[in-house]
């Protein structure tokens, strides 16, 4: 897979992005995001979710086994969707691009980031906090955001206030979604999928309890199917 080439200030993001986006955003209420701290767990909590139901995980840049983690993901599950989070600079995301990951995920977004971004080959969603930084990213061409972190900006009722000014603008909400609030931010027009955790809990991870985790998965998707 190619690597980005630097962009021109008249380039934008190409719209095949966007639709790549919102093919893997809408094809489960639900995004796993998931650290995985110790590399044997990877592939049996991969299938766990996959098993129940979830195909798109977003496995995080956190640990030094993450990358390692998501070669053996793809490799055992090829018909899986996965994505690298917590990508935090371009050389970052240069390695997502040579493992080939399917998308990338920011926590927060640079100019430089969303530059690269749009002329790379693997579609980043890249997260925002403010208005201000979804207007950064409309310069770019950017359409589809993740909103992180979203409980502690405001929750459901602060991204519902986004739809007015930028009602084209679509939203991943990450970081204190629950079980429970879920349903909070997928009642919003411009939500496309929330990301969350609570079906993979590390307790039943280090309990390598991956029956357990398939049965939260199951009762996750069956609460909100897509």
């Amino acid at each position: 897979m190619s690597s980005a080439q630097p962009l021109s200030s008249t380039q934008r993001l190409p719209a095949s992005h966007i639709e790549r986006l919102d093919e893997i955003c809408r094809s489960g209420a639900i995004i796993p995001v998931l650290v995985i701290e110790r590399l044997e767990h990877a592939v049996p909590l991969a299938k766990a979710l996959v098993e129940g139901g979830l195909d798109v995980l977003e496995i995080t840049l956190r640990t030094d086994c993450a990358v390692e983690a998501i070669k053996q993901i793809k490799q055992a599950l090829p018909d899986a969707i996965i994505g690298a989070g917590t990508v935090l600079g371009i050389d970052q995301y240069r390695v997502c691009e040579e493992i080939g990951v399917d998308f990338v995920v920011t926590p927060g977004t640079t100019p430089a980031l969303f530059e690269y971004g749009a002329g790379s080959d693997v579609p980043l969603l890249p997260g925002v906090a403010t208005v201000s930084e979804v207007v950064t990213g409309w310069e770019y061409g950017y359409r589809r955001f993740k909103f992180f972190p979203a409980e502690a900006n405001g929750g459901a009722k602060a991204l519902k206030s986004f739809g007015g000014p930028l009602p084209e603008a679509l939203f991943c909400p990450t970081g204190g979604v629950t079980v429970d609030n879920a349903a909070d931010y997928l009642a919003l027009p411009n939500v496309m999928c929330v990301g969350g955790s609570w079906m993979a809990p590390k307790s039943l991870i280090d309990k390598e309890d991956w029956a357990g985790i398939t049965e939260l998965t199951r009762a996750a998707t069956q609460r909100y199917p897509r």
